[in-house]
């Protein structure tokens, strides 16, 4: 009964592995239909994908491409090996052409080694700057954050790093500032005043606006001294005034304080200082100018 069944098995087997090349096909389809219901099942029906769910995806893609990777090498085997060792000089030539692949893949070596980043992680990659979606042998996707503006939101646009980079560029992990930044900022004085007598009340009301999360902010900072080993500037507000070669005055503004009100703080920051600038200075100012007026 399971003779004739088994003989056809049999001879579609052999079939196949006398047609490589179809086999390869099959194999090939085959991997991508089992990735994609498996990356259908982990996305689910959610419309924003979890930490978690990258992840899983992520380790989806890679093995599937090792997978299929490694099959099709086993399957090509022998014909691997003769044109190997019946074309050398070749073989040389795509090794130098194929420089900046094996940087890249050395570039993912070195990156799983060290554990620089994981998915999930904010980074910065020379003036790049953004949150890891996703890394495989080739590149690291990142998802664009405004951090050089000191607004630490996402700009919409996905950057493809490859990872060769690794080797030339320094990686910076900016993990911690996802919750709390060290958020600086400054105002520039063109008026020669004395400033200092504005720095205590400038630092009152900066308590006033950081009131509702200094006891966090502080066990945060503490926290992140103790994993990273360092003693960070703390938790406090701090302002200092400096002078610029032209002779213009500038008040810096430095607080420890949640990445997502760090643009909100310091509109208010900003609004406080004009207004207590405006309500010492701008009569003295005025008053200056006009005198210098009537004596020319």
């Amino acid at each position: 009964m399971w003779d004739p069944f088994l003989e056809k098995i049999e001879l579609v087997i052999l079939y196949l592995l006398t047609h490589k090349l179809l086999l390869s096909l099959c194999v090939v389809l085959l991997v991508i239909v089992i990735r994609r219901v498996t990356i259908t099942r982990i996305r689910g029906e959610a419309n924003f994908l979890s930490e978690d769910q990258r992840k899983w995806i992520s380790r989806t893609k890679n093995g599937a491409f090792t997978l299929l990777l490694l099959t099709l090498f086993l399957l090509w085997e022998s014909e691997i090996s003769k044109f190997a060792l019946s074309l050398t000089a070749i073989a040389v030539a795509l090794v130098v052409a194929s420089k900046e692949i094996i940087l890249c893949i050395t570039g993912s070596l070195q990156r799983a080694s060290s554990r620089s980043f994981r998915i999930g992680d904010w980074i910065e990659v020379g003036p790049v700057c953004g949150e890891v979606i996703e890394h495989n042998l080739m590149a690291t996707v990142i998802q664009e954050i405004a951090l050089q503006q000191g607004q630490y939101h996402y700009t919409g646009k996905t950057i493809t790093l490859p990872n060769s980079m690794f080797f030339t560029v320094a990686v910076k992990n900016l993990n911690f500032m996802k919750r709390y930044v060290y958020h600086g900022f400054t105002v520039t004085i063109k008026e020669t005043v004395n400033l200092y007598p504005m720095v205590p009340v400038l630092l009152d009301k900066i308590d006033e606006h950081i009131a509702d999360f200094i006891d966090i902010a502080r066990r945060y900072n503490h926290m992140i001294e103790r994993h990273a080993g360092v003693d960070l500037p703390g938790s406090d507000p701090h302002i200092h005034i400096t002078t610029t070669a032209t002779g213009e005055q500038q008040v810096h503004f430095k607080l420890f304080c949640p990445t997502v009100q760090a643009a909100e703080l310091e509109a208010k920051i900003r609004e406080d200082f004009m207004t207590l600038y405006c309500e010492q200075y701008l009569p003295v100012a005025a008053k200056t100018v006009e005198l210098e007026y009537q004596s020319a």
